[in-house]
C-alpha cells in the first residue's frame, strides 16, 4: 500500500494538529479509526458512556485550551447521540471536529440497518460537514480542521466505515495550521462613527459579553475615560467583572443589580462582544455595537453605529478619538443603585441561613465560591444552577465558568467537567450539577470513575425542575410535573465507586465542601436543597408579577449575590462624597 489508510492518515493528521484525544464509544463503523488510534503514539481514545457526553467533553476541552478537540460517533445512533453536544460546541464557538462514521458505502440510500444521512443531519450545527472519500484525503481533512479552528465552531467528517480502511489518496505531508483566528481590525470610518456617537452622548453604558475575552484592561480604560457603568451578560462575567470599579451587575433572565437600569437610562448603550439574545431586556434604541462577527451586528436591536471588529482592537483605536467625560453623576448614581439593589436582598440569604431547612441552594453556592481554588474551572448545568453560578461565583481572571449558555441543554455540566479535567489535569474542576441534569446523563459518572478523573461534583438536589417551575409560575400557570420522587444520588455514585456525601443539614455544608474538595480523586457532594428557592429577573412586567403572585405560595424576589455585594460596596468608595 503506497499511502496510509484513510483512518491512519486521519488520526495522524489530528495528532499533528495538536489533538491529544478522541472522545467516543467504540464499535461498528468506527472500528478502523479506533484501531488507528491504538497504533498511533501521542493520541488516545477516551471512552465515554454516551456519545453526547463525548461531544460535550470535547466542547469543554476546546474552551479550556482554545485548541481543536475531537469526538466521534458510529453510524446511526452513535451519530445522533452526538447532536446535542455538537450544537452546544458550535453555538459556544468551540473548535471541535466530529468524526461521524457512516454505513458501508455500497449500502447508502438503500434504507440499510442504522442508516442516517449525517451529511444532512449536522448541517445546522457545523461550518463544514461533508462525506470524505479516500481520494479526497488528506486535503479535505485539512479543510475540516482549518474551518473548525479558524471559524471557532464545528466541522464534521462523515466517513463510511469501509472507506476508512482503504488507502488514502495521497501521502501524509506535514502542513501548518492556524491555531486561532487573528483579531479583526475595524475600519477607520466605523471607529470614527462610534467616537462621534460617544462624544455626543451625555451618558454611556457598556454592556459586555464573551467577545471581551482578553480585553478586560481595554474595557476598563474605556469605561474610565467616558465614566460608563459596565454591565455584562452571563458570557461576559468571567472576563469583565473582576477588578472592575464600574460594575453594575448582569442584565437578562439571570440578572441582578443595576445593569438593566443602566442599559435603559443611558443616552448611548454600547454592546461590546455580545450577541445578547433577550431583546426585551434591551432598550431597542440609542445603541452602538462592536463585534468580531458581522452577522451579530444589529440582529438583536436597531443600531445607530455598527462596528465590525475585535473588542480590544476597536477600543485601542477608539480611545485617541474620544473626549474625556468629567460628569460622574450618571455613573455614581448607578453604582449607588447597584449597591442598594444588592443590599435589599442579601439578608434573605445570610440571616440564619445555616440553620434553615431545607438548605438554601444559594448558601451552598456561596460556600463553594469561598472554598474553591482561585483557578478552578466550574462547569454549570442549565437551569437554576446557572442562576447560582451567575450570582455567587466570583471571577478573578483565572477561574473559568463553562456552561451551555447559548444552546441551553440540560445535562451538560458533568460531561463538560470530563473534558475540562482532561484538558487541565492540574486544575480543580467542579461540576455544579442539578439533579435533573445529572439524571439525564447519569452514565458519565461511570466515565469519571473509569478514568479516575478528580472531578468534584457538587449536586444541587431539589427533586424539581426549578427553572421550568419558575417559567410556569411567571406565566401564571400552576407548576405541573416539575417535582419528582427524591433520589439518593450519593448511593448511586457510591455504587459506581465514587466517594459520596449526602447533606441535609445546612450546618454540614461548609465542612462537607472542605472535605470533598480536598479529596485527591472524584467526589460527589449531594446537597438536598429547597425547591422553592426561585429567582426572577431584575425587570419583569406587571403581567408576569401577577402571574407569579397567583401561582406561588413561597418565593424570593431578586436573588442573592454572594460576594457581589462586597464588590458593590467597595466600588462606592470611588463615588465622591457630597
Amino acid at each position: 500500500m503506497a499511502n496510509p489508510t484513510v483512518a491512519a492518515q486521519l488520526v495522524t493528521m489530528l495528532r499533528d494538529a495538536g489533538v491529544q484525544r478522541i472522545y467516543g464509544v467504540v464499535g461498528d463503523s468506527l472500528n478502523p479509526v479506533v484501531d488507528a488510534v491504538r497504533h498511533t503514539d501521542g493520541i488516545e481514545w477516551v471512552h465515554v458512556s454516551n456519545e453526547e457526553g463525548g461531544a460535550f467533553a470535547a466542547a469543554a476541552e476546546a474552551q479550556v485550551t482554545g485548541r481543536l478537540a475531537v469526538c466521534a460517533g458510529s453510524c446511526g445512533p452513535g451519530n445522533t447521540h452526538l447532536l446535542q453536544g455538537l450544537y452546544d460546541a458550535h453555538r459556544s464557538g468551540a473548535p471541535v471536529l466530529a468524526i461521524a462514521s457512516h454505513i458501508q458505502s455500497q449500502e447508502i440510500g438503500m434504507a440499510f440497518f442504522q442508516e442516517t444521512h449525517p451529511e444532512r443531519l449536522f448541517q445546522e450545527c457545523s461550518y463544514w460537514c461533508e462525506v470524505v472519500t479516500p481520494k479526497q484525503m488528506p486535503h479535505n481533512l485539512r479543510v475540516a480542521i482549518q474551518t473548525a479552528v479558524g471559524k471557532r465552531g464545528v466541522s464534521v467528517v462523515v466517513l463510511p466505515g469501509d472507506l476508512a480502511a482503504e488507502e488514502s489518496g495521497g501521502p501524509t505531508v506535514p502542513s501548518a495550521v492556524v491555531t486561532e483566528p487573528s483579531p479583526v481590525r475595524p475600519a477607520a470610518q466605523q471607529v470614527q462613527a462610534l467616537a462621534d456617537a460617544i462624544n455626543a452622548a451625555r451618558t454611556v453604558t457598556l454592556f459586555c459579553g464573551a467577545g471581551c475575552k482578553d480585553a478586560h484592561d481595554d474595557v476598563m480604560e474605556l469605561a474610565g475615560h467616558v465614566l460608563a457603568p459596565v454591565g455584562h451578560a452571563l458570557g461576559g462575567k468571567e472576563w469583565v467583572q473582576y477588578d472592575n470599579p464600574y460594575d453594575v451587575g448582569m442584565n437578562g433572565l439571570l440578572g441582578y443589580g443595576a445593569a438593566h437600569k443602566a442599559t435603559h437610562e443611558a443616552d448611548l448603550l454600547v454592546l461590546l462582544g455580545t450577541d445578547f439574545p433577550y431583546t426585551n431586556f434591551l432598550p431597542q434604541a440609542r445603541t452602538a455595537q462592536v463585534d468580531a462577527d458581522p452577522s451579530h451586528l444589529g440582529r438583536r436591536t436597531p443600531l445607530e453605529v455598527a462596528v465590525h471588529g475585535d473588542v480590544g482592537e476597536t477600543i485601542r483605536a477608539l480611545l485617541p478619538l474620544l473626549e474625556r467625560k468629567t460628569d460622574r453623576r450618571f455613573l455614581d448614581g448607578m453604582l449607588r443603585d447597584h449597591a442598594h439593589a444588592l443590599e435589599k436582598v442579601v439578608d434573605a440569604y445570610t440571616h440564619r441561613v445555616e440553620k434553615m431547612r431545607p438548605t438554601h441552594p444559594e448558601y451552598v453556592a456561596a460556600q463553594l465560591d469561598e472554598l474553591a481554588a482561585d483557578d478552578a474551572v466550574f462547569t454549570v448545568d442549565t437551569g437554576m444552577c446557572n442562576v447560582w453560578a451567575a450570582r455567587y461565583l466570583t471571577p478573578n481572571g483565572r477561574r473559568r465558568v463553562i456552561g451551555s449558555f447559548r444552546h441551553g441543554s440540560m445535562a451538560n455540566a458533568l460531561p463538560h467537567a470530563v473534558g475540562a479535567q482532561f484538558a487541565a489535569p492540574g486544575r480543580q474542576v467542579v461540576s455544579m450539577s442539578g439533579d435533573g441534569g445529572l439524571a439525564m446523563l447519569l452514565g458519565e459518572l461511570i466515565t469519571v470513575r473509569l478514568h479516575r478523573l478528580p472531578v468534584k461534583i457538587v449536586l444541587f438536589n431539589n427533586a424539581s425542575l426549578g427553572m421550568v417551575k419558575l417559567e410556569m409560575m411567571v406565566d401564571g400557570i400552576p407548576d405541573f410535573e416539575t417535582d419528582h420522587e427524591p433520589t439518593d444520588f450519593s448511593a448511586i455514585a457510591a455504587g459506581v465507586g465514587i466517594p459520596a456525601y449526602r447533606v441535609e443539614d445546612p450546618r454540614e455544608v461548609r465542612s462537607t465542601l472542605e472535605k470533598g474538595l480536598a479529596e485527591p480523586g472524584p467526589v460527589l457532594m449531594e446537597f438536598v436543597t429547597d425547591a422553592n428557592a426561585l429567582s426572577i429577573p431584575p425587570a419583569i412586567t406587571g403581567e408576569q408579577i401577577r402571574g407569579f403572585a397567583t401561582s406561588a405560595s413561597k418565593m424570593v424576589l431578586g436573588g442573592g449575590v454572594g460576594k457581589m455585594i462586597d464588590l458593590a460596596r467597595s466600588n462606592l468608595r470611588n463615588v465622591p462624597r457630597p
